[in-house]
C-alpha cells in the first residue's frame, strides 16, 4: 500500500480532506490532528476507554460546537452508551471511544477536543477520580496557576492525597487524584469542595473558591465544580486554541518550567515517545477520609450559591433602579 493509500484508509476507516486547515489560527491540517492522535492512541485509549464522550468538533468554516449525542450516520461498530441528561430532558446516546478506528473516525470528523466523563459508563454511581480544575485571572498569569497548583497538593497531603498534574491545555491546570470506587457522586463533590477550600485557607492572597468571577479579585481560582457526571478534557486531547496546543502531563518538579503551549500536536507526540507519562504519574486509587467529605458537606455547592447569589442581586439591582 503506498503512503497515499495508507493516508486516505487506516483501519478501515476512510480519511477526508486531510489537507484543510482545521480552524483559523491551528498553524495545522486535519492531516496534522489525525496523524497526533493515531501516535498517541495507546496512551490517550486507556483515558477515554469505557468513558461517556463529548467531542468538540470544527467544521469547516463554522464555530465550535461540543457533540454529546452520536450522530446517526455514525458506523455501527462505534460503541454507544444511552444516558438520561437531566438538563436537557432527553436520553442521550454518548460514545465509547474504546479502539484505533472510533479514533480515527472521531478524527475524520474533525473532533479536536476529547471530554470524557469522570465516571465509567458500568459504574453511573462511582466517579474515578477527583478533580481540581485551576484557572487563572487572566490569560498570561499560567506562573500563579503552578503556584495555586503546589497550594492543592499541599492540601491534598494533608489530607493523605495523593494527585497528578497536566496543563489544561488552555490557560490553566487538572489536577486528578485517582481514588476507589465507593464513594457516592455526592461525597465525591463533597470532599472536592473541601480541598478546594484548605488550599485557599493556606494562601487567601493567591486563591479563591469564588465561583463568580466578578468576586474572585484578580486570583486564581480553584473550581471544585468537576464531579460525578461531569467531563474533563483527556489528558493527550487537542484544544481548539491558536496552535493546537494539547492537555499534557507534567511532572511536579517540572511545572515551573513549562508553559501549557509548550505541547502541541506538533510537538507533543515526540515528548511522549516510548512511554506514557500520565499512566506513569497517577497514583493508585486512594480512599477518601470521611473527616474531608463531612467538612464539604458543610459548604454550599458552588454552582448553586451563585445562581441565587446571582437572582439575590438582580433583585438589588432592579431596587436601585426603582
Amino acid at each position: 500500500m503506498s503512503g497515499d493509500d495508507e493516508d486516505k484508509v487506516r483501519d478501515g476507516v476512510s480519511l477526508t480532506n486531510l489537507d484543510q486547515p482545521l480552524f483559523e489560527g491551528a498553524n495545522a491540517t486535519k492531516r496534522d490532528l489525525v496523524n497526533y492522535l493515531d501516535a498517541v492512541r495507546d496512551r490517550i485509549i486507556p483515558v477515554l476507554r469505557d468513558r461517556p464522550l463529548s467531542v468538540v468538533r470544527v467544521l469547516r468554516g463554522q464555530e465550535p460546537f461540543m457533540q454529546k449525542n452520536v450522530p446517526k450516520y455514525a458506523p455501527p461498530w462505534v460503541a454507544k452508551v444511552p444516558m438520561w441528561a437531566e438538563t436537557s430532558k432527553r436520553e442521550v446516546s454518548y460514545a465509547l471511544c474504546n479502539d484505533r478506528r472510533t479514533l480515527l473516525w472521531f478524527a475524520n470528523q474533525r473532533a479536536i477536543e476529547y471530554h470524557p466523563m469522570l465516571i465509567r459508563a458500568d459504574g453511573w454511581e462511582h466517579p474515578t477520580d477527583l478533580i481540581m480544575d485551576i484557572d487563572p485571572p487572566s490569560a498570561d498569569a499560567f506562573p500563579l496557576v503552578v503556584r495555586a497548583a503546589h497550594l492543592v497538593r499541599r492540601a491534598l497531603a494533608d489530607s493523605g492525597l495523593a494527585g497528578a498534574v497536566k496543563t489544561s491545555g488552555a490557560k490553566g491546570v487538572h489536577i486528578f487524584v485517582p481514588i476507589t470506587e465507593d464513594a457516592p457522586i455526592e461525597d465525591v463533590a463533597a470532599a472536592t469542595r473541601a480541598i478546594a477550600a484548605r488550599a485557599e485557607r493556606l494562601d487567601p492572597e493567591l486563591a479563591t473558591t469564588a465561583f463568580i468571577r466578578e468576586d474572585r479579585g484578580g486570583k486564581v481560582f480553584l473550581d471544585s465544580t468537576r464531579a460525578g457526571g461531569a467531563t474533563v478534557v483527556a489528558a493527550y486531547s487537542p484544544r481548539i486554541r491558536p496552535g493546537v496546543p494539547v492537555s499534557f502531563p507534567v511532572a511536579w518538579e517540572e511545572l515551573d518550567r513549562v508553559t501549557p503551549a509548550d505541547f502541541t500536536v506538533h510537538t507533543a507526540a515526540r515528548l511522549i515517545a516510548d512511554h506514557d507519562p500520565w499512566a506513569d504519574q497517577l497514583p493508585e486509587p486512594q480512599r477518601l477520609r470521611p473527616d474531608l467529605i463531612e467538612e464539604g458537606h458543610t459548604i454550599p455547592v458552588a454552582r448553586v450559591q451563585a445562581m441565587h447569589e446571582g437572582k439575590r442581586r438582580a433583585r438589588a439591582r432592579r431596587a436601585e433602579g426603582h
